[in-house]
């Protein structure tokens, strides 16, 4: 039985040689926030005794005998760019104010006294802007998530932050880019936005609707209540609820079936009457009012 052959492990960096030339970028994706300073990270590397000349950045697509544009003398990014290396190794720059028309393929080209060489594949920018994610509607009570989204994985450890109607949110109820709202409330309802801490960029807000059965269940009376016999009160059922009850129905207490139903009620008769308001997620009833019949 032959001896089993030697395991062979080769470690490659991404980027691009032969022989002694080469350039590695690191990482080689980059998943940027909007409205970001990115830095793409690159080194290069050529023969002994070659001199370098002309070192650039470019985007691409890349195609043969089409000249390659300098960024740096391109009007959409020469403010924005910056070239943070030098003429022997180092190939880093800086963009800043990325938008999302900068996800491109950037690769680096140098040139030296007796030829020139450009990093290809290069490094792939991605930008993304934030959404949130919500359920348009929510009962009271329920849990519920809120997720901040981006199109790609931000490179950069981010720390989300969130806005309820424009103000941020002091309490501290985050997960990596969720917001846990565990038994909502209707005072939960309002617009949501999120952020990445350190950043500019906020996301469109979108609308949290709370759910809720009718609460402060109240009967407003015209006038004081005493009236003469042969006319009557109006009496008009208000309540707070989501969404806003439309069924009503009054009692006159110690009496078991209704004697009306509408918002508004005309009492003729001395007694104390109350309502009940009702919508699909539950019903309250008010307080009693006393009307008095004189004469």
């Amino acid at each position: 039985m032959a001896p089993p052959l030697p395991l062979i492990v080769l470690l490659m960096i991404h980027g691009v040689s032969s022989d002694d030339w080469g350039v590695s970028y690191s990482p080689s994706h980059i998943c940027a926030l909007k409205d970001s300073t990115v830095i793409m990270r690159c080194t290069y590397t050529y023969p002994t005794g070659h001199q370098i000349k002309e070192v650039f950045w470019t985007k691409g697509p890349i195609q043969e005998g089409v000249e390659l544009l300098d960024l740096s003398e391109d009007t959409e990014y020469s403010q924005r760019l910056q070239y943070l290396g030098d003429k022997q190794q180092n190939c880093n720059i800086r963009l800043s104010h990325v938008t999302l028309k900068d996800s491109h393929m950037y690769y680096f080209r140098f040139t030296t006294d007796k030829d020139k060489w450009i990093g290809n594949p290069g490094v792939t920018l991605t930008v993304t802007d934030l959404q949130v994610e919500s359920p348009e509607r929510v009962t009271e009570g329920d849990s519920v998530n809120l997720r901040c989204k981006s199109s790609c994985a931000l490179t950069d450890r981010a720390t989300f932050i969130w806005y309820r109607n424009s103000q941020p949110l002091t309490e501290r109820r985050d997960r990596n880019n969720e917001l846990l709202l565990q038994s909502v409330r209707r005072e939960d309802s309002g617009r949501y936005s999120c952020a990445v801490d350190g950043h500019t960029h906020i996301s469109p807000a979108v609308q949290l609707n709370v759910m809720y059965p009718p609460k402060n269940v109240s009967v407003l009376m015209s006038g004081s209540g005493v009236i003469v016999e042969g006319d009557s009160v109006t009496l008009n059922c208000i309540s707070d609820s989501n969404p806003p009850a439309l069924n009503f129905s009054w009692f006159k207490e110690n009496e078991p079936t209704a004697v009306g139903s509408g918002q508004s009620f005309s009492a003729l008769q001395s007694g104390r009457f109350y309502c009940q308001a009702h919508n699909q997620h539950g019903s309250q009833r008010s307080d009693a009012v006393t009307v008095t019949v004189k004469g």
